[in-house]
C-alpha cells in the first residue's frame, strides 16, 4: 500500500524513525544501516515495506531500494521474518549480504544473532540465484552514501523509463557511479548512455 514516506525527521534511533509527513507522524521500524544513513538528516524519505499481522500493522523503512529489495528476498525464505530480516540488514550491508549469498558462506550468515546453521543454509540456497552477484552499493571513501545512493537510484529510474532493461542499466549505473562518486544524476545518465547498455 505504501510506497515512501518522505517529509521532516522527527526522531531516530537504532531501531526506529518517526517522519512528519504532513501532520502525520509515521513511525518506521529501521535497519541499523538507514538509520546510520539518515540520523543527521533534517528532511528524510524512507522507502517502506508494510508488515501486517494479526496484532499490528508494521512499516518498515529504507534508506535505498537495495536494502528494502534484499529485506523482501529475505522474507521470502520460509521461516525468516520481518524481524530476523532487520537484525540482517542491521549486521551485514547489502553488499556483504550478498557476497555471503554468491560466495555461499554459512558462516558469515551464521554469525548475524538468531541465525542457526539450517536457516543460515536455507537463506543461501533460496537466495543464490535470486541475487545479482555483480550488483554493488559501495561507496567510495569519504562520499557521502546519501547522495550517492539517491543518484544511482534516480539515474536507474529515468533509465529504465527510457525503455532500457532493468538489470543492465543497474550494472553499468553502479560501474560509473563506483568510478565517478561525485556524479551528478544527469552525469551517471549520460556515462551510462555513452558506455552502451
Amino acid at each position: 500500500m505504501y510506497n515512501y514516506i518522505k517529509g521532516k525527521l522527527e526522531e531516530a534511533n537504532p531501531a526506529y524513525a518517526v517522519v512528519d509527513c504532513g501532520g502525520v507522524g509515521y513511525l518506521l521500524e529501521i535497519t541499523l544501516n538507514t538509520y546510520s544513513a539518515i540520523k543527521d538528516l533534517a528532511e528524510v524519505k524512507l522507502l517502506v515495506h508494510e508488515v501486517i499481522r494479526e496484532d499490528a500493522h508494521l512499516l518498515i523503512g529504507f534508506h535505498t531500494a537495495a536494502e528494502r529489495d534484499m529485506f523482501r528476498m529475505l522474507i521470502s525464505v520460509n521461516g525468516v521474518g520481518a524481524a530476523t530480516a532487520r537484525i540482517m540488514l542491521s549486521s551485514l550491508t547489502v553488499d556483504e549480504l550478498t557476497r555471503a549469498i554468491v560466495d555461499q558462506d554459512v558462516k558469515r550468515v551464521q554469525k548475524v544473532k538468531g541465525i542457526g546453521a539450517k536457516t543460515a543454509q536455507r537463506i543461501l540456497l533460496e537466495l543464490r540465484d535470486k541475487v545479482d552477484p555483480f550488483a554493488t552499493t559501495s561507496l567510495a571513501e569519504g562520499t557521502a552514501p546519501a547522495t550517492v545512493n539517491r543518484n544511482s537510484e534516480e539515474a536507474l529510474s529515468a533509465l529504465v523509463m527510457l525503455g532500457f532493461p532493468k538489470a543492465a542499466s543497474e550494472k553499468v549505473v553502479s560501474k560509473m557511479a563506483d568510478a565517478n562518486p561525485s556524479a551528478s544524476v544527469e552525469e551517471l545518465i549520460k556515462l551510462a548512455l555513452a558506455h552502451g547498455i
